[in-house]
């Protein structure tokens, strides 16, 4: 399969809804295409998948390694792979744009917002051409999409500005009905606001399919990881309130056992399993539901039984004894983890994480590292006599140096980690 990388100038320029009218592009040239997305992102996939009907995959070398990167993106399937950027092209401390485009030797179509330019998009796409150089990195940035480009005088004062080196591949106009509302933790999720298909495609018949797909190239492909079948079975939430789950995660649990979903805001039982496992999400949304829910106690008694169970980030708020939303009403959880979580108006974390396992917990043995990543706009105030299963070596953690709150067999922890990183290995592996 071969990809490209669509990548932004900075952030906010437009890099979602220019993929989305590629991959319409694609769709309606007759192309089979795979959407991806750079970085640790939950949401913009969540709109890729909207409009291509399958999952897109997270590819980050912090999250994974560069062969898990590299996996992740063989994970897809079909002619072409369009990845959407994080942040502009160089952006980012251990993870990049940059960064990816290197480890899948893919080249970058740059997306620049021309509302407000004409000859400065050549001068602007010429300037992170040349900076790939400057900085040693071996990054072709081979084509520019102009974002926000009327037709006419404009578009022709835009193409004729594209250094020769570079394809113009083409605009996306400027239009009402391709905005994406956004709120705490970035835009809505294309399950809750989906672009108007009509609208997509009207953008998409501005863009050089043929030119795109000629600069696209195929990433070398590594060794499968080998499955490990375990035999044992993992309960996995998913609904609204947890919807922030890697698609490589779900699959690599199926390769490792079996997966029954359940969903906590249905009031759904605990499917009978080995391990439950409460992904990220949108708990504070639906608080009200979830103290009524009697999924919950479900949790509860599933834990002190001593079952292994997982929670990250929103995982972590439903275990823990209460949450109070920013609103400042406060909603009782499943009581499990001894912490009392309240929403802020204003980001908590937000970073690549590294941890440090300082006991054997049910994603860890003693000793081991787990990386991921945090973003999240709660805080939450344990007991003093707390628990904690790691170490923070970067990130911030649930106190500023500790992460994973344990309690019987329950780890909540605010670092989501992805299914390349070997915390759900472990959680079916049983050994904890």
């Amino acid at each position: 399969m071969k990809g490209v990388v669509l990548a932004g100038t900075a952030s906010s320029v437009g890099k979602t809804v220019a993929t989305l009218a590629t991959l319409t592009a694609l769709d309606e040239a007759g192309y089979d295409p795979q959407p991806a997305k750079a970085g640790p992102d939950f949401i913009d996939p969540s709109h890729h998948a909207a409009v291509a009907g399958k999952p897109s995959r997270s590819l980050d070398p912090w999250l994974s390694g560069e062969d898990g990167t590299r996996r992740t993106y063989w994970r897809g399937e079909g002619d072409v792979c369009v990845v959407e950027g994080m942040m502009g092209l160089y952006d980012g401390s251990v993870c990049s744009t940059a960064r990816v485009a290197d480890v899948l030797d893919l080249p970058v179509v740059l997306v620049v917002d021309a509302s407000a330019g004409m000859q400065s998009v050549g001068a602007t796409a010429l300037g992170f051409r040349e900076y790939a150089a400057r900085v040693g990195r071996d990054i072709d940035v081979a084509g520019v999409v102009a974002q926000r480009a009327h037709g006419g005088r404009h578009e022709t004062g835009i193409e004729d500005a594209i250094p020769e080196e570079m394809a113009y591949l083409g605009r996306v106009p400027p239009m009402p009905a391709l905005e994406i509302p956004d709120r705490h933790l970035g835009l809505e999720m294309g399950t809750e606001h989906p672009l108007d298909p009509d609208a997509l495609s009207d953008a998409a018949a501005h863009l050089d399919v043929d030119g795109l797909v000629s600069l696209a190239r195929k990433p070398d492909r590594p060794a499968p990881l080998e499955t490990g079948e375990t035999g044992r079975t993992v309960a996995v939430a998913r609904d609204a309130a947890f919807c922030f789950v890697y698609p490589s995660t779900v699959e690599r649990l199926r390769e490792r056992g079996t997966v029954e979903t359940f969903s906590p805001l249905a009031g759904d039982p605990v499917p009978e399993s080995d391990a439950v496992y409460l992904p990220g999400g949108y708990p504070e949304l639906h608080a009200a539901a979830l103290e009524a829910s009697e999924t919950l106690p479900d949790i509860a008694a599933r834990a002190a039984d001593g079952c292994p169970i997982y929670g990250e980030c929103g995982g972590l708020m439903a275990l823990s004894e209460s949450l109070t939303t920013s609103d400042g009403d406060r909603y009782e959880m499943a009581g499990v983890l001894p912490a009392d979580v309240e929403m802020h108006d204003r980001y908590q974390a937000l970073d690549h994480v590294e941890l440090t396992a300082t006991r054997d917990s049910p994603v860890a043995a003693c000793g081991a590292t787990r990386r991921g990543h945090e973003f999240h706009y709660s805080s939450a105030s344990v007991a003093s006599d707390a628990t904690f299963a790691f170490d923070v070596v970067r990130g911030d953690g649930i106190d500023g140096t500790h992460d994973g709150l344990f309690e019987y067999r329950t780890l909540g922890t605010y670092c989501h980690a992805h299914g390349a990183s070997g915390a759900v290995d472990s959680l079916l592996s049983g050994s904890e």
